[in-house]
């Protein structure tokens, strides 16, 4: 009977606190409460939806209640500050630190077990050097008649839609003052992306929003009038995310504002579409021509793709085109399946695609076994937060890294995981005006210039104790990882690297390369006979 023991007290003293309060009026807030609580009940017992209700009437509300706030319980006083779910509390205490412009000494020792495995390092030098200078750069489409000079840091792509107005303002009016990139993300340039005049990389997605014609198809007009913009550095064809790779995306109609409507072309009143995959090509050769197409386009800026690293056919098939047809793109961003702002199925965003360091060193690895590493830049993201992040990325394989996440927290993010309901309680990933009204673009956007400026100068400071004078000579030999409590081994060691045109006159003993390069069509996305007949013995 103890289930119901809540319920029966408010029963009983309903009628008790209606008898004080006729003496004392004071007593009609125990009425109000016990009334409540009696109602509640009855609803309770007599509705048949929750079986956990009707055997706990009332006292099943505080288990709702206390699970409704439990990623705040947990965040605020279960979690340890390393615990990275999604990321730690120590990781977004530095971007609280440098984005504010405060002391980001920590004092008395790490808190990490330099002993556990997978703790990662980098080796400095008995020589350290002296760097002049934190604005490190990378070249991007040298051959183009418009090339850009890139930070080796930026925004990753983050749509208006997904975030608020003024969080778009804040972080391109960042990106303005800091000399760096931000990425449009897919759902293409807002009025706001605009309005401070930082340099953009426009990000087209399968739903071509900001160039798609009325029935959803890519139009070269349309994509003309936003691509020769000025503040477009660069184009960049979206082939997948790491949030969720092979998916598609729907915008509820309800939330296709007049705003979002004219940003992405679509119509008010209708659900905005984004397929799972491209209808302007549908081979590895189509792709490149594509961005040949593109790259003309857009009066000769630098054009490439992002995509996350799924089955290693497609990628080699994309990578054989370019050896045969000479048609190549200017940079490759490999997003890692790490995720990111794109709110995602769980199954997506825990179990589908490759994560960013393996992803990483396959496209960098192919691209010099084709001698074609040195025309091709590649960009990088995955939970990069930290200069170290920065390091090991590019020691990994990549020319510079993006972040997403990381400028989201230097905007103020405190990872409450309500970037799907539009409840931000900071109004950087919500559509409503009550909630980012509030956030201050000029503030914010000093912020994210801020939280740019000191990590690239913890950069600077750490190629000076390794020996170095830029991050494009940092190699997998400079980081070290612990494999076991007695064994530490180098990335050079640990993943199996490629030399110069080794794809070309054979297939190297690479496990990936050997089980599926041979195989890869430069004409076809779809799998090799093997593979697909192996799919056929499931049939029967």
């Amino acid at each position: 009977m103890h289930r119901y023991l809540v319920y029966v007290l408010a029963l009983v003293l309903l009628p008790v606190s209606l008898a004080l309060a006729a003496h004392w009026p004071a007593w009609y807030w125990g009425v109000g409460l016990f009334a409540a609580m009696a109602l509640i009940g009855t609803w309770d017992m007599l509705q048949r939806r929750s079986v956990l209700r009707r055997n706990y009437p009332v006292l099943a509300h505080f288990r709702y209640g206390f699970e409704s706030i439990g990623p705040e319980i947990r965040q605020y006083f279960v979690q340890s500050d390393l615990e990275d779910v999604p990321f730690s509390r120590q990781q977004r205490q530095l971007v609280y630190q440098r984005a504010r412009n405060v002391m980001d000494v920590v004092p008395f020792g790490t808190l990490r077990s330099t002993y556990a495995v997978d703790y990662e390092w980098i080796n400095h030098s008995m020589a350290p050097t002296s760097i002049p200078h934190h604005d490190f750069r990378v070249v991007i489409g040298a051959g183009c008649a418009r090339p850009y000079s890139a930070s080796v840091f930026n925004i990753s792509a983050m749509s208006f839609g997904s975030l608020s107005a003024n969080a778009i303002r804040a972080l391109n009016k960042g990106a303005k003052m800091g000399c760096f990139y931000h990425d449009t993300g897919e759902g293409s340039i807002s009025p706001y992306h605009r309005e401070n005049g930082g340099d953009l990389v426009w990000e087209i997605g399968s739903g071509y929003f900001g160039c798609r014609d009325e029935q959803g198809r890519f139009s070269e007009e349309r994509f003309v009038e936003n691509a020769n913009h000025d503040q477009v550095k660069m184009i960049e064809i979206k082939l997948s995310q790491g949030a969720k790779p092979g998916h598609g995306g729907v915008l509820p109609a309800a939330k296709v504002s007049a705003e979002i409507s004219v940003t992405r072309g679509v119509p008010m009143g209708v659900d905005c579409v984004s397929p799972s995959r491209h209808s302007a090509f549908s081979t590895p050769v189509e792709l490149l021509q594509f961005v040949a197409r593109l790259r003309e386009l857009s009066g000769g800026k630098p054009t490439g793709f992002k995509l996350a690293i799924g089955h290693p056919w497609e990628w080699f098939g994309i990578a054989k085109a370019m050896h045969e047809t000479g048609l190549l793109p200017d940079f490759i961003v490999v997003d890692g399946a790490e995720g990111g702002t794109g709110a995602s199925p769980a199954e997506f965003i825990d179990h589908v695609g490759v994560p960013m360091n393996e992803a990483l060193i396959l496209v960098h690895n192919t691209l010099v076994g084709l001698n074609l590493r040195d025309r091709i830049r590649i960009g990088a993201a995955g939970k990069v937060t930290s200069a170290f992040d920065i390091a090991r990325t590019i020691a990994l394989g990549a020319d510079w890294c993006n972040a997403g996440r990381g400028f989201m927290f230097a905007l103020g993010c405190i990872q409450s995981l309500s970037c799907h309901n539009d409840k931000c309680p900071t109004g950087i990933a919500t559509q409503d005006p009550s909630r980012w009204r509030h956030l201050d673009p000029t503030d914010k956007a000093e912020r994210v210039r801020n939280f740019h400026e000191n990590t690239l100068r913890a950069l600077r400071d750490l190629l000076g104790a390794a020996g170095l004078n830029d991050p494009s000579e940092l190699g997998p030999e400079h980081i070290l990882r612990r494999v076991s409590p007695i064994e530490i081994r180098s990335m050079a060691t640990l993943y199996r690297y490629l030399a110069p045109g080794e794809l070309i006159d054979r297939v190297p003993g690479h496990a990936v390369f050997r089980e599926y390069w041979a195989d890869a069509r430069s004409d076809s996305f779809q799998p090799p006979a093997r593979i697909a007949a192996l799919r056929g013995t499931k049939l029967h």
